[in-house]
């Protein structure tokens, strides 16, 4: 397999599930500027939606979309984070991959390249509201958001939600969110991943 990636965006979380996995797998940077990967391939050929992650398998197809190659990953190596069997389990599971793919995820976007000071406030307001909801799904005491075992949903949310360090934004009103990250932010592969990319 051969993962494209950006350091720090969400392809990250693609980078650590393989790691976690123990899956061989080659590595390929994407300038997003050039749209060229460090190998000098036209990642525009590779992924025509022009971002990553973007995961070239072994019979030389192409995944796209972040969700799709966790949900890819975890079907197909299984073990630890194998996507549950039960109806309902497997739906909770789409479910945050869903809300952090289509509504948390995007609210970042406005806050790294912010149009006036007055976007940036209201920016700001709808990542909290996010936030609330991450909060309120851990509330319970459970130390991930399916429960007690950490599941590929909770590698995305640590990518997407880590990047409130970068842009200088405390997490200490959601402290509930802010321990999930602290526990999967120690895992080996975790640090392996992010050394790898220059972020630790």
């Amino acid at each position: 397999m051969k993962l494209y990636y950006t350091p720090g965006t969400c392809s990250l979380a693609a980078h650590i599930l393989l790691r976690e996995l123990g899956i061989e797998f080659d590595m390929d940077r994407v300038d997003h500027a050039t749209k060229r990967t460090e190998s000098g391939e036209d990642f525009l050929k590779i992924n025509a939606k022009g971002y990553v992650a973007a995961l070239r398998l072994d019979n030389g197809e192409v995944l796209t979309e972040g969700a799709a190659i966790l949900l890819y990953l975890a079907d197909v190596a299984g073990v630890e984070f194998s996507v549950p069997v039960s109806a309902i389990g497997a739906a909770r599971l789409h479910e945050w991959l869903v809300y952090i793919a289509a509504e948390l995820h995007p609210t970042f976007g406005p806050l790294f390249h912010p149009e006036s000071d007055t976007v940036l406030e209201q920016s700001k307001q709808r990542l909290y509201r996010k936030l609330d909801i991450v909060e309120s799904g851990l509330s319970d005491g459970r130390r991930y958001l399916l429960g007690s075992s950490i599941s590929i949903a909770d590698i995305y949310l640590f990518v997407v939600v880590n990047w409130t360090g970068h842009l200088g934004i405390d997490l200490t009103p959601w402290p509930f969110t802010q321990a999930l990250l602290q526990r999967v932010s120690e895992r080996p592969a975790v640090k392996e991943a992010m050394t790898f990319e220059g972020l630790l």
